[in-house]
């Protein structure tokens, strides 16, 4: 096999076109058998074959920057870099990452998990590589969904001001090419990369302009011409009015047209954006089929394409999806957002069912956010269905637009907590902290898909400003649903299993391993009451209180960061109501980025199972009676 020789980007140089297609064909083959056990993102891959090929060909890798957003479709990047021998723990605990990681490859310039960062990392390398002094290439790829997010327009517009040299490379895999117009614009390419010509246009210009009384009219009836022309044959005119000059669209898959297409590029000063048409999923039938499903997935059976689920309960976002359906139903003012994630937040049927009440943004967060104010403003019940991680970059429009002007916006927040394999970038184990601390922001989030069901309904009903429920990326429990949805009374938890030598206040999935916890130190003869603490904020008062006056050790657990999180929120109401002789432990997300993994060994990575939240409580109940023993007990209320 070729693809057994390449072991660095050199290795391509001394190739030749016809074996260039083969080791592309060796590849897809590759891919589509390991990832049939690892999973992870096929289609994006596949899609991408030719153009990683390509680029690698002719540019020189690490010394010119190639920078890929996201990341998730660099798994031809990887191969191509050495890292063939170890794709068989693609997204395991310790092994290969799903993006681009910089510890892992000299290759791996650039780490994103989230889009549209490529173009403002491009403009800093090449801004860098200015100011050095060098000489190096920087190429970024950016597909046409990425390019919606806004941070790609303000990257390109600067781009565009600054005319700096380098490439960006829209991977544009949803639109088609007739062959007529695909040759059209290969000829166009060829003529714009043509100094000659460039030189000529100038020199046409420049003698028009010197004819006495009308060069003037002459070169601007002129330069009206050409931009007719070019208006009606260039579908990169926007780009071109960007200040960039514009390649494509070129066919994807065609090696030798990307080459030359490449090569043509390179020749020309000032940024230059190819637009190359790609085939998600080009290569697997199924794949090309339903790119949607094959973007990012488990593991799946090769000759039928049929994925491999697990069985048992279903998914909380599985359960989002059904809930919201039956409450819209209800109620008309309900309208789901989401920024590019219909499938991945379970809105697929609600948006066959409601077309006209599902609104896809696109990759724009902020835009999504924003939004969501006005129509609450306008007295509608958005329901934001966001990632965790993604809903950070909505941040200041969560705090400005929606908390401030205190409206009725529902946060539905998808992937709370830890995700698995997608590892470090994106876990949902911040938002508890950049969340709470805003005004007029209520959190929930519940302990079973059940209660996630009875709080999707009460915020819908609440009518006191922005409200969230946030929900793991995990099976539900199995517990059985209540026909009937019920509103909680807000700020208030609930003991799901009493005790009277210390308590544990978990948060959502942590409620199932206090419990596991509970019944080991029942066996010891150690009584651990466990609180479904399901509203992050605000706190149940009236129960810390009690708890205050009980006096028993106290174990917060929440699957998000410890800095700034529920845990702290304790803290914080004990010291703001003068209770220092209570024992609190926080246990939590440390400050540090968990890598990849399965959830489990990312909860057992930071002490986040029931053996650790055990041990916990007996070190505790250990550290108060020793001090009991040495100092007699206050007596009075500790409030």
């Amino acid at each position: 096999m070729l693809l057994d020789r390449i072991t660095q980007p050199s290795d391509l140089k001394s190739l030749d076109l016809a074996q260039l297609e083969q080791l592309a064909q060796e590849i897809r083959e590759f891919l589509i058998t390991t990832l049939s056990s690892t999973g992870g993102h096929l289609a994006p891959n596949l899609g991408v074959v030719e153009l990683t090929l390509a680029l690698h060909y002719l540019f020189d890798s690490p010394n010119d920057k190639l920078i890929f957003d996201v990341g998730h479709q660099a798994y031809v990047h990887k191969l191509l870099t050495g890292r063939k021998d170890r794709f068989s723990t693609l997204r395991k605990y310790k092994g290969l990452c799903g993006f681009v990681k910089r510890s892992e490859s000299e290759h791996d310039v650039w780490e994103a998990g989230h889009s549209s960062t490529s173009l403002s990392a491009a403009m800093g390398m090449a801004a860098a590589r200015d100011l050095q002094g060098k000489k190096n290439k920087v190429v970024a790829l950016i597909g046409d969904g990425a390019l919606t997010g806004g941070m790609a327009f303000e990257a390109l517009n600067h781009i565009g001001h600054e005319k700096k040299n380098l490439t960006v490379v829209l991977n544009d895999n949803e639109m088609s090419i007739a062959p007529n117009v695909g040759a059209l614009h290969n000829y166009l390419c060829k003529v714009r990369s043509d100094k000659t010509y460039i030189k000529t246009k100038e020199e046409v210009e420049s003698l028009l302009k010197k004819v006495p009384a009308i060069g003037g009219t002459l070169a601007a009836w002129a330069e009206k011409v050409k931009d007719s022309l070019k208006y009606l044959v260039v579908s990169g005119v926007l780009f071109e009015e960007l200040g960039y000059t514009y390649f494509g669209p070129i066919d994807g898959h065609h090696l030798s047209a990307l080459l030359e297409t490449f090569r043509q590029a390179e020749k020309v000063e000032g940024p230059v954006l190819v637009h190359v048409v790609t085939t998600k999923g080009k290569g697997y039938a199924p794949a090309e089929a339903d790119s949607h499903t094959w973007h990012g997935l488990g593991a799946y059976k090769i000759e039928s394409g049929q994925v491999v689920k697990s069985a048992g309960p279903p998914m909380y976002t599985e359960v989002f999806g059904k809930t919201l359906i039956e409450l819209a139903e209800r109620d008309e003012r309900i309208v789901a957002v989401t920024p590019a994630m219909p499938s991945g937040s379970g809105l697929i049927k609600f948006a066959e069912k409601f077309p006209n009440r599902m609104i896809d943004v696109g990759i724009a967060e902020q835009h999504a956010a924003t939004m969501c104010a006005a129509m609450a403003m306008e007295g509608m019940k958005p329901v934001f269905a966001v990632y965790s991680t993604f809903l950070q970059r909505a941040y200041d429009q969560v705090v400005h637009d929606i908390a401030r002007q205190n409206l009725n916006v529902v946060f539905a927040i998808d992937r709370a907590g830890f995700v698995g394999p997608d590892g470090e970038t994106h876990h949902g184990v911040y938002d508890i902290a950049y969340l709470r601390h805003v005004p007029n922001m209520t959190i929930m989030m519940p302990k079973d898909e059940n209660e996630l069901r009875h709080m999707l309904y009460t915020a819908v009903q609440y009518d006191g400003g922005p409200i969230a429920v946030r929900y793991p990326r995990i099976q539900g429990t199995g517990a059985p649903w209540n026909d009937e949805l019920r509103t909680l009374p807000i700020g208030r938890w609930e003991t799901v299993r009493d005790g009277d030598d210390a308590v544990v206040l978990a948060v959502g999935p942590m409620v199932q391993l206090a419990l596991e916890a509970a019944e080991k130190l029942a066996a010891e003869g150690v009584s651990l009451r466990v609180v479904n603490a399901r509203f992050l904020k605000p706190l149940d008062a009236a129960m810390l209180s009690a708890l205050a006056d009980e006096r028993l050790p106290i174990v917060t657990i929440e699957e998000g960061a410890s800095a700034g999180g529920f845990g702290g929120a304790v803290l914080e109401w004990m010291s703001g109501h003068g209770v220092y002789d209570v024992p609190v432990r926080v246990m939590g997300v440390p400050d540090a980025f968990i890598e990849h993994g399965s959830i489990q060994e990312q909860r057992a990575e930071v002490g986040l199972t029931s053996d650790r939240l055990a041990e916990t409580v007996r070190t505790m109940r250990a550290g108060v009676q020793a001090s009991y023993a040495a100092k007699p007990l206050m007596t009075g209320t500790n409030k």
